[in-house]
């Protein structure tokens, strides 16, 4: 066949690619951008009209070259990475979340404490006035002044006097012993409460070593790459996304489904949306960049509505719905483990924040295993 036919040929397979593709995406959600046709090693979006690697402008591109299989190896290798070290910042940002409270419930604590030892120390102020009026009497109890008195009016109201004041003795040192019992409690719960916290501490620090070294493991691993096999792993990450998305669409999954979202809903797509292009951050909750959750808490709060911050708490947390019912502003959860997460934008697309390295970008819903999806507002 000559060259010619080939590249009608392949121009022919595009457009039949493009057009099954197209077919299958359903009505466009208006306030997302449509996904870049081409992206560049690092998963950003290329610039409208850029030519594909290895071509020049106002030419067919020519068939993508076969990577070898060492390649393929190094792309599950680099998926494995990250994805551990999606599973380590679920970790560290659920430590750092227990962590807030225990210290926020410590801090209420402490306040509680001083405020005990300050109702303490005037109660010792009034059982020490009362034993100076005493003082000042002679020394005699108010019993002892009753029983020696001649005059029966000052016997009636001694008597009053002395009911009065051992109820008032007695509310003292009730009172007392209740504050001093409470104070006790309080130094308990504060010491349990700073052993969670060093706990939580200690956690969120092994879970940030993983991450970096899983993340240093994965840079190092694409370091070694040369110009060209990082375009070709590039080329078998869309491949992989393209294929999956496809298979996707193809088992009708959207087929009848609303793209009709609640007002909640817009709202947070719409926060979702201004973020776009910036960059992946583990543990980051904005404005300048985000993690996975962090994108999707963010949005959801902006919203009016605060959920979870980890995917594996809004997937535990939140009410779930059924794929072929869900609409935008809904979260969908990836992966057995629940340690990726990102909001259906409509037409079969969600806006996410990937991984290190990427940006908050929209792509196909289906280019990742899907746990399941949840509703954060009724």
């Amino acid at each position: 066949m000559g060259s010619g036919k080939r590249g009608l040929l392949a121009a022919a397979v595009t457009v039949v690619c493009a057009v099954t593709v197209l077919a299958g995406a359903g009505t466009a959600f208006a306030s997302v951008p449509p996904e870049p046709s081409v992206a560049t090693a690092s998963g950003s979006p290329a610039p409208a009209g850029s030519p594909v690697p290895g071509t020049t402008p106002g030419t067919t591109p020519a068939p993508a070259p076969t990577p070898d299989k060492d390649l393929e190896k190094i792309r599950e290798q680099l998926d494995r990475l990250y994805h551990d070290a999606a599973v380590a910042t679920d970790a560290y940002n659920a430590a750092e979340e227990k962590a807030e409270k225990q210290s926020a419930e410590l801090d209420d604590l402490n306040a509680r404490i001083a405020e005990g030892k300050a109702k303490l120390e005037r109660l010792k102020d009034q059982a020490g006035a009362t034993a100076r009026a005493q003082y000042r009497d002679g020394g005699l109890p108010p019993m002892a002044r009753f029983l020696l008195t001649d005059d029966p009016q000052r016997f009636a109201d001694s008597a009053a006097t002395i009911l009065n004041g051992e109820r008032a003795t007695r509310k003292l040192l009730t009172e007392t012993a209740r504050t001093q019992d409470e104070l006790r409690g309080y130094a308990d719960d504060a010491a349990a409460r700073m052993k969670k916290l060093e706990a939580d501490r200690a956690a969120k620090d092994a879970a940030k070593k993983k991450i970096e070294k899983r993340i240093a493991d994965a840079e190092l691993l694409e370091s070694r790459l040369e110009k060209k096999e990082k375009e070709w792993l590039a080329e078998l990450e869309r491949q992989a996304a393209r294929a999956a998305q496809t298979a996707w669409l193809d088992s009708g999954v959207l087929d009848g489904i609303s793209d009709k979202a609640s007002a909640e809903g817009k709202k947070a797509v719409a926060f979702a949306t201004a973020q776009l292009g910036k960059p992946y951050v583990w543990g980051a909750e904005g404005p300048d960049s985000f993690d996975c959750s962090g994108l999707t808490s963010q949005a959801w709060a902006a919203a009016g509505h605060p959920i979870p911050r980890t995917s594996q708490e809004q997937w535990r947390q939140l009410p779930h719905v059924a794929v072929k019912d869900m609409r935008p502003g809904d979260l969908i959860i990836y992966f057995g483990d629940a340690t990726h997460v990102a909001m259906y934008a409509g037409d079969g697309k969600i806006i996410h924040a990937p991984r290190p390295g990427r940006t908050v970008t929209v792509t196909g819903a289906g280019t990742m295993p899907i746990l399941g999806v949840v509703r954060p507002h009724a």
